[in-house]
């Protein structure tokens, strides 16, 4: 290992790092060892409360400026994350457990995300209203000011990215809260912040456990939040914000169907969804959960997806294999027992399901056969390396079970007919669609939930909504 590890992290606020205000810290640690990586500071709701104040304090400076000094920022920042790649890839895999290339992929999408967004600066235009010879109606949009942007541990560098920018784009200023288990890569992208000439207070990190992302949720000085996480959680982050009415953002995850028609091309179903449930340990909220297949087809399918799961190697995320470890002991304890409901449940595990024999959260690739859509390893995320495999007879009853859920995330169809396939596309409750194919979706595709997966859109465009809101100016020119 090539990067040095701090032993103590403070928090980032006005463009310094300084220390808690209870002196407190906690350990995060490397989940493919178990061992301390570093201490990082105990955020309290008085450091929060300096955070959002310094936020506030810069931003009529930061609107002042011309869209295109903002994007040329985030350019700016964009430049330092590829020059300080290699650390910033290190990091994440010591923190977070994923294998290296997939950190590696990760700097190089938020430094793309950086960049589209830069790109964007200059072109979020209002509109022009038909009113008549004597009035001119327009809109513009402006932004709502202080931005609280509450990351979860799955993937803290895409998703700090994928609301941050936005945000600041837009001419918020920003309150960065990471997940307590993986602090680093945000306190880390806060100390390029100081490289690169973005104005004091405009980006802030404090870190800590529950207590500062509740102190920040029901902040009077915030006035846009985004959060991305579990429903509970989600739903007490919104019941906060409602008592200073203040909007949200909210992506909460998915139980997502996988919908193989029995005309698919096999290998290319089976590759798609070994990726979409098997990246990341399966801790990606757009997880191909649920692989609903056509009985015609359905033993070959669970046949080659086992042969798949057999081949992955798993290790630590700095020896770079194809999977990592779950991210915290928390969270491995849920895994595996969601893995024993499955049995008790009477669904059968066709490989994987145990635990390595060794230090760290390391849970096998798993495949459920016999499931059916009313168990709870079926209704519920488990957001592991769990698939669970469901076979239905005709078109109306995939769809029936695709939907037959509370949540409505991500969803797929696999096959040959186009005509077909978009068609059932279309039936499936989601926001985000994927043929033929997984995790597609180019950087300007807007994403986001129906049902409990969520409220708004991140990425694309649309994320803007979550930022800008939008007044109407209405002129009379009439004569009198």
């Amino acid at each position: 290992m090539s990067t040095e590890i701090n032993e103590r992290y403070r928090l980032f606020i006005d463009g310094e790092t300084v220390a808690s205000s209870n002196e407190e810290y906690q350990e995060t640690e490397n989940p493919a060892t178990e061992e301390t990586i570093a201490r990082f500071a105990t955020a309290t709701s008085e450091d929060v409360d300096r955070a959002v104040e310094a936020a506030r304090r810069v931003l009529p400076e930061w609107q002042q400026k011309q869209p295109t000094e903002r994007g040329k920022a985030l350019e700016r920042l964009a430049d330092a994350v590829r020059d300080d790649a290699e650390t910033l890839v290190e990091i994440e895999t010591l923190d977070q457990g994923k294998p290296l290339s997939a950190s590696q992929r990760a700097v190089e999408g938020l430094a793309r995300t950086l960049e589209y967004y830069a790109g964007a600066a200059d072109k979020l235009e209002g509109k022009s209203i038909p009113s008549g010879n004597d009035t001119i109606d327009f809109t513009v949009r402006e932004p709502y000011g202080v931005s609280a942007q509450i990351i979860p541990w799955n993937a803290p560098l895409n998703l700090m990215g994928q609301g941050t920018a936005p945000a600041l784009v837009a001419g918020n200023t920003v309150v960065i809260k990471p997940a307590p288990t993986t602090p680093l890569s945000a306190i880390h992208l806060a100390r390029l912040i100081e490289e690169v000439n973005i104005p004091d207070g405009v980006i802030n990190v404090v870190t800590g456990g529950a207590e500062p992302g509740a102190a920040l949720s029901g902040h009077e000085g915030v006035d846009t939040v985004s959060f991305t996480g579990s429903v509970p959680t989600g739903e007490a982050v919104m019941k906060s914000a409602a008592e200073t009415i203040t909007p949200v953002t909210l992506e909460l995850g998915g139980k997502n169907p996988a919908i193989v028609m029995p005309d698919a091309d096999l290998d290319e179903a089976v590759t798609s969804i070994q990726i979409g449930i098997f990246a990341n340990t399966g801790q990606i909220c757009a997880a191909a959960d649920r692989a609903i297949v056509h009985e015609s087809i359905y033993d070959e399918f669970v046949e080659r997806i086992v042969q798949r799961a057999e081949s992955y190697t798993l290790g630590p995320g700095i020896e770079d294999p194809d999977i990592g470890p779950l991210n915290h002991a928390e969270h491995y304890e849920k895994v595996l027992n969601y893995i024993d409901l499955g049995i008790e449940e009477g669904a059968t595990v066709e490989t994987g399901g145990e635990p390595l024999d060794r230090e760290g959260y390391f849970v096998e690739p798993t495949v459920f056969s016999d499931v059916e859509n009313d168990m709870r390893i079926a209704q519920e995320e488990i957001f592991g390396p769990v698939l669970c495999v469901i076979p239905f007879s005709d078109r109306e009853e995939a769809i029936r079970i695709a939907n037959d859920i509370e949540l409505g995330l991500t969803g797929g169809v696999f096959s040959r007919d186009v005509k077909q396939a978009l068609s059932m596309a279309r039936e499936i409750d989601a926001g985000s669609i994927y043929v033929n194919q997984w995790f597609g979706g180019a950087m300007g595709a807007p994403f986001g939930g129906f049902k409990k997966s969520g409220i708004g859109r991140e990425m694309g465009l649309e994320a803007f909504d979550s930022y800008l809101q939008t007044k109407n100016i209405s002129v009379n020119l009439a004569e009198r």
